[in-house]
């Protein structure tokens, strides 16, 4: 039976994620034994008191935040084997527990692309792999598309200081910006405050400021003051390769050097990113509505009451910036939402078409099969067997 050390804050999603994919990997061969411990006791006993403490306790394998300066060659000396979650820099004697941060950047950008902004901006932490990288793909897509003098960084937060950032600093950078624009933010802790930060300047998100960040922590993600759209990783999936490639090299610690990379999935939006970037007020403002309504069952109508144009006029003004009339707006929406539930819950079929306010569970099944190429069953059913 393998006994395992994590050492992560367990107060965030990620490495709870990461944890439910070690646990169902291992429960397909046996339970394994899992002790969880907070960075800030690392911190406090040092490198040499965690080899010691996990040496003592019978650990094969630890996980963990470590620091650049940790002698993490010790858990080998003592035949444990190490795995890096790359905190601030990746290691090279030992796996990393990385992600393709490039990628990430490159879709977030993508998305703001495709809804039509012309500026964009990016919200990270100073000296950080993951948040260089991001960053860096972001403006790479950016760059690609011809916009590479339109880009605004800031990168002046301490990882150390995840809940704090400089108020005065970060005013005069919001302030400073081109409106409307679209900002990534290195993760979802970053975002919330980027947002925070906006609603205390009175800067509209997210007509003026649009945000998106990464890992999905949707418990943080809906607390924000604006909903925060986020990029889904595959965290969960890649706690299953992981505890493979633990077991694997508890078996063969000679094995070479092999990093397990997570991947983006797929943007799941929310208000923050409920915008297009256009100077057409009366788009902006259906959109908005859209975007706040579409769980109930709206209509083309209940749009047209929002705004001040006949209906003629506000479909073909729509669809040039969007791309879409309202009717499929509303509708993809809806599709969208209505597979999220059906991958993030065990709701049945018809009270999610009900939550949304479709009585007719054929019809929205029809929309669904039209727009992913597949039942609502089947999606489910798929999207299980991916991630096992």
């Amino acid at each position: 039976m393998l006994r395992l050390l994590i050492i992560s804050d367990f107060t965030e999603s990620f490495p709870n994620k990461l944890l439910e994919g070690i646990v169902d990997y291992s429960r397909r061969k046996e339970q394994w034994v899992i002790c969880r411990m907070p960075p800030a006791y690392k911190n406090m006993i040092g490198i040499g008191g965690v080899v010691k403490w996990a040496r003592d306790w019978g650990a094969d394998a630890v996980i963990g935040q470590f620091e650049e300066t940790d002698e993490v060659g010790l858990f080998a000396e003592n035949g444990i084997v190490a795995v890096a979650q790359d905190f601030k820099k990746r290691f090279k004697t030992i796996p990393n527990l990385t992600g393709d941060y490039l990628g990430t950047g490159r879709m977030a950008a993508r998305f703001f692309l495709d809804r039509g902004f012309r500026h964009f901006g990016f919200f990270g932490l100073n000296r950080v792999c993951w948040s260089d990288e991001r960053r860096e793909g972001f403006l790479k897509e950016i760059e690609a598309a011809g916009y590479g003098e339109a880009f605004h960084s800031y990168c002046q937060q301490d990882i150390d200081q995840l809940w704090y950032y400089g108020k005065e600093q970060v005013d005069v950078w919001l302030h400073s910006l081109p409106k409307p624009i679209g900002i990534m933010a290195c993760d979802d802790n970053q975002g919330i405050n980027l947002i925070e930060a906006c609603h205390a300047l009175g800067i509209k998100v997210p007509s003026e400021i649009s945000v998106i960040g990464v890992d999905n922590d949707e418990l943080l993600c809906s607390l924000a003051s604006t909903s925060l759209s986020s990029i889904q990783v595959d965290i969960k999936e890649g706690g299953s390769r992981l505890a493979e490639m633990i077991e694997q090299r508890v078996a063969h610690p000679d094995l070479p050097i092999r990093d397990i990379v997570l991947n983006p999935i797929r943007i799941i939006g929310r208000m923050s990113t409920a915008s297009y970037a256009t100077d057409d007020l009366q788009i902006r403002k259906a959109i908005l509505f859209i975007h706040r309504n579409f769980l109930k069952k709206i209509s083309v109508g209940d749009v047209m009451s929002e705004v001040a144009m006949s209906r003629r006029l506000l479909e073909r003004r729509f669809k040039a910036v969007t791309g879409k009339t309202l009717y499929q707006y509303i509708t993809d929406l809806k599709i969208k939402y209505f597979a999220e539930m059906l991958r993030t819950t065990d709701e049945p079929v018809v009270n999610i078409a009900m939550s949304l306010g479709e009585t007719d569970t054929k019809s929205i099944s029809r929309r669904f099969r039209q727009f992913y190429g597949c039942s609502p069953g089947e999606w489910r059913e798929k999207d299980k067997t991916e991630t096992i």
